[in-house]
């Protein structure tokens, strides 16, 4: 019900301010101290009214930053490929679900994630305490995860519209709490990052 609400909210957005919103997110990002000295970052193409992300990709890529981008295996998990520009992108329809950018070039492995320094993460809503509403179909779980039993400690930031940084959303027992979420007004942090 909840996803639901904020998936409406999205769908009166237009372009024009899917694309203002973009580029005041990919400003507000970049100027995080985690992605000015990331070598690798974990991210993903925004679809539809998501807050979009291309601008920001484009931007990491241009700094040097190996960008990794998820491509969505048939159980829900996710295998990861270098992003090597906009025009590097396959359009791919997953059955019933919506249609994904992915990277078209060689595939890493699910395990390739664990390289990364910092993971943007996509979502609905973060509550007061850090806490995410994804979609639901568990494919970030499993990515926070694998990087938990492999030890690795990225930062986890989430980028969403002002409006979906809530008070509280529900949470399940395996749910992570995210270092910072961007939005196009500014950035707010909940944790420091392990080290």
């Amino acid at each position: 019900m909840l996803r639901r609400e904020f998936l409406t909210v999205r769908s009166r957005l237009t372009p024009d301010d899917v694309r203002a919103s973009a580029a005041a997110l990919a400003e507000r990002a970049l100027d995080l101290p985690e992605l000015a000295h990331a070598r690798v970052v974990a991210a993903y193409v925004s679809v539809g009214t998501e807050p979009g992300t291309l601008a920001l990709l484009d931007t990491l890529r241009a700094r040097g930053v190996r960008v990794l981008l998820p491509a969505l295996l048939p159980d829900n998990d996710l295998d990861w490929g270098a992003y090597t520009g906009a025009e590097s992108l396959i359009r791919v329809q997953h059955g019933g679900k919506m249609a994904l950018f992915e990277p078209g070039g060689e595939h890493l492995g699910p395990d390739a994630v664990t390289d990364a320094d910092v993971v943007l993460l996509p979502g609905l809503a973060v509550d007061a305490r850090g806490m995410r509403l994804g979609r639901g179909g568990g494919s970030y779980d499993r990515v926070l995860a694998r990087l938990e039993r492999a030890g690795a400690r990225p930062s986890l930031v989430v980028l969403l519209y002002d409006s979906e940084v809530v008070e509280r959303v529900p949470e399940e027992p395996h749910d992570r709490p995210v270092h910072a979420v961007v939005t196009p007004s500014g950035v707010r942090r909940f944790r420091e990052p392990s080290s």
